[in-house]
Order: C-alpha cells, then structure tokens, then sequence
C-alpha cells in the first residue's frame, strides 16, 4: 500500500482512542441500565450465533444480572472496571522485574494487603518469610503449588520415576480442578483420593477418614504428597476443618494448600475469620478476588509459604531475559510464579478496588449478601413444601422441593422451569446422592426485591410441578 495509506492507519490515535473509550463506556453503562430486560440465561441454539455484530447481547449469559444465582457470582464493580481500564491501556508485559518494576512491587504490595485482610500468618507474606502471586484462576493456582510439592518430594525420593507411587487426597466435595491439576502435574488418576462426605459432617472433609485412606496408602508402598482443603465448597459451601487436617498433613508431611476461592473474600469479616482458623498449618492458599470482592475477572490470589519451591519448581533462565536485578536475587521475577511467561497488570485492578472501597465498604458488601441468603433460606423454611438440605455458612443455600414421593427429577424440572423462563439463573448440586437447588447471591446490583421475585417465581414453578 502506498505512503497515503499508511498514514490513514493509525491504530493507536488519542483522539480516537478517547471518543471511541467514551462510546464504549456509555454502550456498557446503557447494558447495566437495561440488563434486567433480557433473559438471564441465553435462549438462542449455539448453530444461531452467525452474526457477532447483531447476536452478541442475545447470545450472552448475563452474568452481572441481578437475577443470576447460578454457579458461584463472577463480580464486577465500577473501581474493577477502571482497573482493568488502566491495565489494558498500559498493555504491560510484567514477566520479570525489570520488564516493569512498578507492577512488580503494586503486586507485592496488594498481595500483603489482602493477606492482612485475612489475618494471615507474616509466613505467609513478603513482610515476612513468604509472599504471593496473582494468577487467573485457582486452577492456575493448584497446578503450580502442586508442582511444587511435586517436585520437592521427587528430590527426597530420588528421580522422577517415583512419580507413579505420589498420592493426592481431596473430598468429593473439592472442586474438580483440583482432578484436573493432579493430571497436568503427571500423578496417575489412580493416585487421587476423593474422600467421600456425608451429612453428618456437613459435607466437609473427615481427618479420620483421611488418616485411613493416608495409611492404607502407605501400606500399600505409595507416598502421601499433597491434600487440598476448602473453604465454601461449591456444591454446598462446606467448610473443611483447616486445623485438624493440618495436623494430620503435617504428622505424614502432605503440602496442604487450602481453596478458599468463593468463600475467602468472606474471611475479611471477623465474625467468619474463624474458618480459616489453622491456616499457619497450610503450605499455600488462594481465594479469588474476581468471585466476591468486586474484582473484575480475573484475578486469584496465591499466598506461599516457601516461594523458593515454586521457583525452583517453575524457573526459567534463557539467555534473553538474563540481567543484573534477576541476578542479585534482589527482586522478584513473576514469571518464575506461574505456567506462562506472559501476565497482565493484574495488581492495578485489585489496587484500585481496595483504594476505592476500603475495607469497612468490602465487609458491608460481603454482609449484605449474607443477609439476602439468611432472608432466602428462611422464606424457604417458611414453605412446609420446600427444605433446607444443607446448613448455610455464606450466602448459597441449598434447598429443595419436597417429592410426595421420591422422584429424581421433580427439582430438576423446577431448574429447567426457573431458568427457561428467562427470568432468573439458578443452577443445581448433587449432595449424596439427592438433587438439590443451589441459590448463589452475590451479584454487585442484586438487592432484597430481586430476592423476594426469585422466591416468589420459585413458587410458582413448585406449584406448577406439583400439579
């Protein structure tokens, strides 16, 4: 092309830049405005989606509508947007230190202020012997801790053909990433343990059925190495007893990396720190911002006590990168921290949020969620048709509609009957062996009215499913 042409490009023009920004922060804050007129779940067929241009509205899910209840919430917040804003238009690289200083040490810095939050150990710390990292997800996360054990115990034990006698343990209950991770980090299938919950524990982790599966393991000539603990599970957000299964990690020398990714956020309130109580017993924990603490995905946190492992375990020196301040072992390199070599500016988001908000207006938005569940789980309770299957700790509640007589899919219907209606989101859980409604609040523009419609929609589905 010609010289005209070339310069007609220009890809990165200010005053484009900022009209164009402009338009499309009005076209969001007119989707926010408007976002209780589409139907929550997308109604259209994968094969409809040919148009990007035309489709894209009526092709979403709409996660940050106030009737979403499904899943786990992916939170979103005006200070998460301008952070992301800011990360975006820097367009940073922070690989290693020197790649961009300032997004090294944000990420330092934020990363003890959230543990602080949490009250975690200064082990756990750069301002004390360990520190963290902020990756995408807490698959991320699992993979790269459990590398670490990996690694670690493969030294003790002499080379990598002792890979196949290394054992993982989690509950049935522990989300399936932590499958997901054994398999990528090399443990055979057969070698993960998913020990089986029940009710009379509320669905958390039993230490002495954990002992018993540890010892017959060992017996056996296999070799205990890492046990993932939660805090909020998803299917019903149990809690696992952090400290008396640190004890029994700690007596057979398991890394115990605790998943605190929905219910983590919540631990900044003193009235439910008590869940993480034992976490001085853990190796590593992560929680996820970008779940419930008004962080625009993505962003997990991963605290670690020794991040010497992790490095030793995911280090990298080519020639390319080589330079003094890697050299003094002065800085940190974050590339070392995770699978991939490229990152975002991750810090600036979560900065910008715990600058905006303080910590007195996280803790409300938390609490306030947790008294819509409380207002939720008791109009259930008030339903002689409905139950409470499983004890609320956050803001799930799981529930179900009563069968006159057991039938598998009478509350799968009322799923299908709530969500096709376009008119709110809920999704579902399997707790031994029953089938049971799981109501997630927690979306940033949810409040009590949308609550109360759930219920009443609820209802009115229950009734027709019953007629």
């Amino acid at each position: 092309m010609g010289s005209a042409s070339r310069k007609t490009f220009l890809p990165l023009d200010p005053m484009t830049f900022s009209n164009e920004s402009k338009a499309v922060i009005d076209f969001i804050s007119d989707y926010y405005e408007n976002l209780e007129k589409y139907p929550v779940q997308c109604t259209v067929e994968p094969d409809i989606l040919e148009d990007v241009n035309n489709c894209i509205i009526p092709g979403l899910t709409h996660w940050q509508s106030p009737n979403f209840f499904a899943y786990f919430h992916a939170n979103a917040s005006t200070a998460g947007f301008l952070g992301e804003m800011l990360c975006s238009g820097f367009n940073v690289v922070g690989f290693n230190w020197i790649s961009s200083p300032a997004a090294t040490e944000l990420e330092s810095i934020v990363l003890d202020w959230m543990g602080k939050m949490l009250k975690l150990p200064s082990s756990f710390l750069f301002s004390g012997t360990g520190g963290g990292v902020l990756h995408g997800s807490t698959c991320e996360a699992v993979v790269c801790v459990m590398a670490a054990a990996r690694d670690k115990a493969l030294k003790e034990l002499g080379g990598w053909e002792n890979i196949t006698k290394l054992v993982v343990y989690a509950s049935d209950q522990t989300h399936f990433t932590f499958q997901k991770a054994a398999k990528l980090v090399g443990i055979p299938p057969s070698n993960s343990r998913l020990i089986e919950t029940s009710f009379s524990t509320g669905f958390s982790l039993s230490p002495e059925n954990l002992r018993f599966v540890i010892e017959d393991d060992i017996k056996s000539g296999l070799v205990p190495l890492f046990l993932c603990a939660t805090i909020g599970t998803t299917p019903s957000g149990a809690v696992d007893p952090i400290a008396e299964l640190g004890k029994v990690a700690m007596e057979f020398k398991l890394w115990l990396h605790i998943d605190a990714a929905y219910a983590g956020s919540g631990c900044i309130c003193p009235e439910l720190r008590h869940y993480l109580d034992g976490v001085e017993l853990a190796n590593s924990i992560s929680m996820n911002p970008h779940k419930w603490f008004l962080t625009n995905m993505d962003c997990c946190c991963l605290w670690i006590k020794e991040p010497k492992l992790l490095v030793d375990s995911l280090s990298t020196d080519p020639e390319i990168l080589r330079n003094n301040a890697s050299k003094s072992k002065a800085v940190v390199d974050y590339k070392d921290w995770q699978i991939a070599l490229s990152r975002r500016f991750r810090a600036l988001k979560l900065w910008v949020v715990i600058r905006r908000h303080g910590l007195a207006n996280l803790m409300y938005h938390i609490r306030s969620d947790i008294a819509m569940a409380k207002r939720f789980e008791a109009l259930v309770g008030e339903d002689e048709r409905f139950e409470i299957v499983v004890a609320r700790k956050f803001a799930l509640v799981c529930f179900r509609l009563k069968p006159k007589v057991e039938a598998e899919d009478l509350n799968c219907k009322l799923v299908e009957a709530i969500n096709s209606s376009g008119r709110a989101f809920v999704s579902h859980a399997v707790l031994s062996g029953i089938y049971v409604i799981r109501c997630a609040i927690g979306t940033t523009l949810t409040q009590q009215h949308h609550v109360d419609t759930l219920w009443k929609l609820i209802q009115d589905k229950a009734q027709s499913s019953l007629m």
